[in-house]
């Protein structure tokens, strides 16, 4: 039974122009506490649960701690045999030494930030790292054994398809397992919705889309979600989870799991978090429950962004007739056509 975990380190060196997510660059401070709590919720929230089959370290820039102190907390987690364990990591940050104590600590895959090999492009973002060291960091990584995924983000403003193109080249030839390729979002708040000079062009972004796919596919690498490229057999089991509806918990602040239909997130901020734990209560802020009606919308709609895709029998009466070009029948599955990726909210909608 896949049983995932999910544990967020709140903290940041810098925030870069784009990111919403719950960060903090003034809070370092908090790190022994904050550690010390997430295992402490660690062992409360797994007594009685499945063995953890996959675990993400995401944030903020979880490279920023302690790495002894981090496998520590890892430490905690009932693994079951196999487990998959991954770190996000900043490039700047990750040498051999690091990959060795989070390899010999349990740790299985490294998810490297790179976003782009373009310096010019790096500055649009507001990232601080030196693309120099994106090889420095692979290649500790691929030495420690570890499974290496490379982060890659396309649409910022000026990024040229030549841009864009030897970003690809670049990050193909540093031969990692697993490439990840998002679309530039812009999110309310944040220096980058506040500059729409800065906000990316749909059209240029679906060139970069075409793109990425026609130079992955090429490179051996096979696309399993919209945003997610492997080699065979290297797919990213948590992200698996995700996209097929499986149950996980949420560990840290503004985490959020998944458990029997039930979805739930912590408090937003590491003090909140840490006055919960500390008190001994829930650090739940809130949650919601779908109906099965929901369950199955929700369902579909998350599948339907993977390759395998959904039953034939679980699509509404006609659908790939009325959304031709965007999704195809294939053997008794319905999946997305490269053009129905770039259009998945909207088929999404369909499933309703």
């Amino acid at each position: 039974m896949a049983f995932g975990l999910y544990l967020h380190v709140p903290f940041c060196r810098h925030r870069c122009d784009y990111c919403a997510f719950a960060t903090w660059t003034d809070r370092g401070h908090l790190e022994a506490r904050y550690l010390d709590a997430c295992e402490r919720q660690i062992r409360a929230d797994t007594v009685g649960r499945p063995p953890v089959t996959s675990v993400f370290v995401g944030g903020g820039t979880p490279t920023l701690v302690d790495p002894h102190r981090l496998v520590a907390v890892l430490g905690a987690v009932p693994l079951a045999e196999g487990a998959e364990v991954t770190i996000e990591c900043n490039p700047d940050d990750l040498d051999a030494e690091r990959a060795r104590i989070y390899a010999d600590g349990g740790v299985t895959r490294i998810s490297i930030g790179v976003q782009s090999m373009d310096t010019a492009v790096l500055a649009t973002l507001g990232r601080e790292h030196d693309p120099a060291n994106v090889r420095r960091a692979v290649e500790a990584a691929h030495a420690a054994g570890l499974d290496v995924n490379v982060d890659l983000v396309y649409g910022a403003a000026g990024e040229t398809l030549d841009q864009w193109s030897a970003t690809l080249d670049a990050a193909i030839a540093l031969d990692p397992h697993h490439l990840s390729a998002y679309a530039l979002t812009v999110e309310a708040g944040t220096p980058l919705a506040a500059d729409p000079a800065r906000h990316p062009d749909d059209d240029t972004q679906a060139d970069e889309y075409q793109l990425a796919t026609e130079r992955l596919g090429a490179a051996g690498y096979q696309w399993y979600e919209i945003s997610n490229w492997s080699k065979p057999g290297h797919e990213c089991r948590h992200n698996l989870l995700y996209w097929t509806g499986g149950e996980y918990l949420a560990i840290g602040c503004a985490a959020h799991g998944h458990l029997g239909g039930r979805r739930y997130w912590n408090h937003r901020t590491p003090e909140r978090y840490l006055k919960a734990i500390d008190g001994g209560t829930s650090p739940e802020s809130g949650s919601e429950e779908l109906d099965e009606d929901g369950r199955r919308i929700e369902h579909l709609q998350l599948a339907i962004r993977t390759r395998d895709g959904i039953a034939a029998t679980d699509a509404p009466e006609g659908f790939v007739d009325r959304l031709e070009g965007l999704v195809e029948a294939r053997d008794d599955r319905v999946v997305l056509t490269t053009e129905g990726r770039l259009l998945a909210n909207e088929v999404a909608i369909r499933l309703e």
